[in-house]
């Protein structure tokens, strides 16, 4: 059963981890991470979860001091969109085997032709429109615009490229300008594509391509993400993956990480601003409050390992596992154990993150556990801590200790069994080595056969 299973996950697995597009869209966000928690360190440095903390800093830097930050916060997180569009063309065009630095300024040439620059609802005193680019529609609400943008326009670009439809310079020309000549004509094509279809949405009720996708795509995408289904569906299939020793987060990330990067986004956007939380299920809620040191919340079996286990096998492995458990990477255990295809472990390797999220939710819900604040924060973030700064809130952590205390419950029995099974090995070759020593007999040894 587990042998065609994981030839189904297997394969499932592969094709969606060699989509050039998914992958491309992984990738292209991926270059905003680092940003993302850069920023996300001011973010912090302004609202410390500590009271009185913004008080005690007036002292030092004056009143106000901490509006200073959105000089860094608003560079990244307001401009997600068009950071996105520039990341996703690069990668797109060098899954394509193009010029990458081309793509990415097709890309953002395209998505910022599209992109709303007249804005009538916005007069000053005069009665003058506002004229230009606004957060808005540069933040989390153009990402869907941004990415369609990027895969389309890129798509163009490389197949103009590649009929020929190009300059060509005389050989003696330097390399960057034959590449620019090159990309002329493709640039070409991408651009009038996408101009006509600036006026093609100019002529409908929606003005905007940006008003079409967020009315008709990215809204009801961001519902499907606001579901109490589909945060438990995604641990479900990212765990289920690892069972069969596949990179769950890389698979499921391709198809829901630009969802949860919106939701997060909108979170922070009311966190600046200190309006209500919106969602529930970020980013944060699901590296910090559904699993804890790895796929599988394996982070309670090290504890166990290291605490209570029998076996050598067992309190060895424990023990190298705990400190990078505690920063959230468990191959170790998951491979060293194992608990790929292995049907002791796969009741509490599955079920473990499932009530973790199930339980998060319900506390959410019933205002025990605060929201996310949108505040990005390294994955690798020790539990308490973590907890705290995600929402801003000491008793987040004290939420995922009593987590972990349930998941040592849930994997107590089943790992029993396996500590019994290693302790038993480990005893049984010393009672068979004593006993084939008991039979050995030096009478007939003789130096004359050597």
């Amino acid at each position: 059963m587990f042998a065609n299973l994981e030839k189904v996950m297997g394969g499932t697995a592969e094709k969606l981890s060699n989509n050039k597009v998914l992958i491309a869209i992984r990738d292209g966000f991926l270059v905003t991470t680092p940003l993302i928690i850069v920023a996300s360190f001011f973010i912090l440095a302004g609202n410390f979860p500590i009271e009185g903390y913004t008080d005690f800093m007036a002292q030092f830097f004056g009143q106000g001091w901490e509006n200073h930050m959105d000089a860094v916060i608003d560079s990244t997180f307001s401009v997600i969109a068009l950071l996105g569009s520039i990341g996703i063309g690069y990668a797109y065009a060098r899954q394509l085997e193009s010029d990458p630095i081309a793509g990415a300024a097709i890309s953002v040439v395209c998505f910022l032709i599209l992109t709303p620059k007249s804005h009538p609802a916005f007069t000053n005193e005069a009665g003058k429109v506002f004229n230009g680019l606004a957060n808005t529609n540069m933040g989390s609400a153009g990402m869907f615009v941004a990415m369609i943008t990027a895969i389309i326009s890129v798509r163009i670009f490389v197949a103009i490229e590649r009929k020929g439809w190009v300059i060509k310079m005389p050989d003696g020309v330097p390399p960057a300008v034959s590449q620019s000549f090159a990309a002329l004509i493709p640039s070409l094509f991408a651009m009038l594509t996408f101009f006509l279809v600036y006026l093609g949405f100019s002529l409908t009720d929606y003005h905007y391509a940006h008003t079409f996708i967020y009315t008709n795509l990215q809204a009801p995408l961001l519902g499907i993400g606001r579901s109490v289904f589909l945060e438990p569906l995604t641990q479900f299939l990212s765990t289920f993956f690892w069972f069969f020793g596949i990179n769950g987060p890389a698979v499921t990330n391709t198809v829901f990480a630009p969802i949860g990067l919106a939701l997060t986004t909108e979170n922070l956007e009311a966190f600046k601003n200190g309006l209500p939380l919106p969602n529930i299920f970020t980013n944060g809620f699901s590296n910090f409050f559904t699993n804890f040191g790895g796929g599988g919340s394996t982070l309670a079996l090290v504890f166990l390992m290291v605490g209570i286990a029998k076996s050598k096998r067992m309190k060895t492995l424990g023990r190298l596992a705990i400190v990078p458990g505690i920063f959230g990477i468990n191959e170790m255990i998951i491979f060293g154990l194992p608990v790929v295809l292995n049907p002791i472990m796969l009741v509490p390797f599955l079920a473990t993150p499932l009530v973790n999220t199930i339980l998060s939710i319900i506390a959410t819900v019933i205002g025990i556990l605060p929201r996310t604040t949108g505040v990005s924060i390294p994955w690798t973030t020790p539990f308490f801590f973590s907890g705290w700064l995600a929402t801003g809130h000491l008793i987040a952590g004290f939420w995922q200790i009593i987590l972990i205390v349930i998941d040592c419950l849930i994997y107590y029995p089943f790992f029993k069994v396996m500590d019994r099974q290693f302790l038993a090995e480990e005893e049984k070759p010393v009672q068979d080595l004593k006993d084939d020593l008991d039979d050995i007999s030096l009478d007939d040894l003789s130096f004359d056969d050597l």
